[in-house]
């Protein structure tokens, strides 16, 4: 494994990561996801992504018991706030009072003392972002969060955190979470520039864009057992699954294979080019999954093979 700076800061993590969205506590039965974990942890992916909204807190309960028998300090671990977490008015979004509530409830469900990292799972434009902010820090200066981040904000909102933080003393967010893969660029323009001006590390989802660039759709054909093939969560891949989409990808299998690896090597090494981006956060059913995709961290591209791609992906 490969290891990089989170942003501006000293922490390292794996330049591949593992997430729980979809996965764990879900549609992976807890003894596998145990398995897949270890098989993350031996691999030597020390970065474990997960949040309360996920199954309601079982995604974080399943991937911190399997991480319990590995020593605190050599893994990273992280959970968010932001989505509904019940029917109440304060039970969603980033006010004080969700935020301290809910960072302590994933805490119990853990059985952690403190989290890496706590993300603001997405911008709440019905709470002040000094108000988010102050909690937050508040929990780092109690030890119970050690680095601060947000999923899926805006370059603009960046900047209104960032200069908050600065004119309160508070501390900074030094990560952005945000989806980025072959097919959805929308960070590049502005969010990495940003985010690279204030030492701010990205940590993407979806690398592999929910499976589309596995390979393994093909034109009218969806393999059973599949993500797509999963009416409870493919509401996020169907509307990738078109000729255009699965027209480029074919052609991108076809790169792989002439650099004699596989199309979703070929998908992580192309994120992991980006030097603003720490680490691309995959989601694993399976150990075989995991040792597939740590294989991207030895591909290396080409300014010639950068370049056919980008002509493909236009």
């Amino acid at each position: 494994m490969k290891y990089r700076r989170l942003g501006n800061t000293g922490l390292k993590v794996s330049e591949i990561s593992l997430g729980s969205w979809l996965t764990y506590g879900k549609t992976v039965e807890e003894n596998l996801a145990e398995k897949t974990i270890h098989k993350a942890y031996e691999l030597g992916i020390n970065f474990f992504d997960s949040a309360n909204v996920y199954e309601r807190g079982e995604g974080e309960r399943v991937m911190a018991a399997a991480l319990k028998e590995y020593p605190r300090e050599s893994y990273v671990i992280t959970t968010k706030a932001f989505w509904p977490m019940g029917d109440g008015p304060n039970d969603r979004g980033l006010s004080r009072k969700h935020v301290m509530e809910q960072l302590h409830a994933s805490l119990s469900r853990m059985k952690l003392d403190y989290v890496d990292i706590f993300y603001c799972h997405r911008y709440d434009p019905e709470t002040p972002v000094e108000e988010t902010l102050r909690a937050i820090d508040d929990l780092i200066r109690q030890g119970k969060i050690l680095y601060a981040g947000v999923s899926e904000w805006s370059a603009a909102q960046i900047e209104e955190a960032v200069r908050i933080a600065d004119r309160r003393l508070l501390d900074r967010i030094v990560v952005n979470q945000p989806v980025y893969n072959m097919l959805n660029r929308y960070i590049e323009p502005e969010i990495i520039p940003t985010s690279e001006k204030h030492g701010i590390g990205q940590v993407v989802f979806s690398p592999l864009a929910q499976g589309v660039l596995t390979g393994k759709y093909k034109p009218g054909q969806v393999p059973e057992n599949s993500r797509a093939a999963n009416e409870s969560i493919n509401m996020w891949i169907t509307n990738m699954l078109n000729e255009d989409v699965l027209a480029k990808v074919e052609k991108l299998e076809g790169v792989a294979k002439e650099l004699d690896t596989t199309l979703p090597s070929l998908a992580l090494a192309w994120i992991l080019r980006q030097p603003n981006v720490a680490s691309a956060l995959i989601g694993a059913s399976k150990p075989s999954q995991v040792e597939e995709n740590v294989k991207a961290i030895d591909v290396s591209l080409s300014e010639d093979v950068i370049s056919r791609i980008e002509e493909i992906l236009k």
